[in-house]
């Protein structure tokens, strides 16, 4: 399979490097950042995107950053400065968080380290955060193919591919190696407005693999589940309360309410740095609200709606533990009850 070579350090070691995912699928525009603002504009703009791409993107971003910090003990403040600084750019997905997290933890775990001792040591913090991705990516799509027989249809939201993580992916992960190994499954990629993750992205990485995939509009979910060429709906997630309760993108909750109508299984698919035990239920997490032209003119040559009128663009929604079948991690599936199938994921 086609590895997407989507976030990296230059050459030279002293740049971060990305895949711009907001010119896909007709352009393939590499872009260097070096400044905390370009980095930030990468994240809120969606250049970088997806919860785990977003956590190993934070990892180098910070690595990248220190080379231009002064020494300590300046350095740990303007470092902290940075990460809570890019911590800003989007509120809901938990990997980024975790991911700054860890970085800081390496300048606590290394206090007396003057800085040309522990540049190196952050560079294989963010070295080990895209590998242990890699390694998850792996075992959640095991998991997840493990459900899957030949001939089945499974349906899919926004992006939870390659391009929003590594490697395989989460969501489309088991399509993709279920591809890998013979087994041939058809993919439905919901368009995924407003933004058309779905459409841009995920059709795009299924089609480039070979996967029979057919894309539909978000509101041709329940005619396709109706006409029962859906047996799975795999969906991947930003954030997942300790209730079992998931943000992930808008339109997702009711992907999941279809299902449950319909009688169709519904697996949300990722890593368990995106389980937040911390976050009591799906009502604790801060949702994400985007700009209104988004809706009115983002893909139209001139706007498709009044100027002026009202637009509610929220990023994300919450889909209740209830309608979700199975949490999909990297140690396995988790059922009900999430509050304690989730908290054994860390014992």
């Amino acid at each position: 399979m086609n590895v997407i070579d989507h976030v990296r350090l230059s050459e030279s070691g002293e740049r971060l490097v990305i895949l711009d995912q907001s010119e896909l699928p007709n352009r393939k525009i590499y872009l260097e950042l070096e400044s905390a603002e370009a980095m930030y504009e990468a994240i809120k703009a969606l250049r970088v995107r997806g919860a785990p791409a977003i956590g190993i993107f934070a990892g180098f971003a910070m690595y990248v950053l220190a080379l231009r910090m002064p020494e300590r003990p300046e350095f740990d403040a303007e470092f902290r400065k940075a990460a809570e600084y890019l911590n800003s750019s989007r509120p809901t997905a938990v990997n980024l968080s975790w991911a700054l997290k860890r970085m800081i933890k390496v300048l606590e775990n290394n206090k007396k380290a003057a800085k040309a001792e522990l540049l190196p040591l952050l560079r294989n913090e963010a070295q080990a955060i895209l590998d242990e991705d890699i390694a998850m990516c792996r075992a959640i799509s095991e998991y997840g193919m493990s459900l899957l027989k030949p001939g089945d249809g499974v349906l899919t939201h926004c992006n939870a591919g390659p391009l929003a993580t590594s490697r395989y992916g989460t969501a489309i992960g088991p399509i993709l190696l279920a591809k890998e190994k013979g087994i041939e499954v058809h993919a439905f990629a919901d368009e995924t407005r407003p933004l058309l993750q779905g459409a841009r992205l995920t059709s795009f990485e299924l089609h480039e693999a070979g996967v029979d995939v057919t894309l539909i509009c978000d509101n041709m979910a329940s005619i396709v589940m109706k006409s029962g060429k859906v047996q799975y709906c795999f969906v991947g997630c930003d954030r997942v309360a300790a209730n079992g309760d998931t943000a992930n993108k808008i339109g997702t909750s009711g992907v999941a309410i279809l299902a449950k109508h319909y009688g169709i299984p519904f697996y949300v698919l990722g890593p368990s740095s995106t389980v937040d035990l911390n976050t009591p239920t799906g009502t604790d997490i801060v949702i994400e609200e985007r700009d209104g032209d988004e809706i009115r003119s983002k893909w139209y040559s001139e706007p498709m709606a009044p100027e002026g009128v009202k637009c509610y663009n929220p990023a994300f929604d919450v889909t209740d533990h209830t309608l979700i079948t199975g949490i999909i991690t990297e140690k396995g599936i988790c059922r009900e009850p999430y509050t304690e199938s989730l908290k054994n994921l860390f014992r």
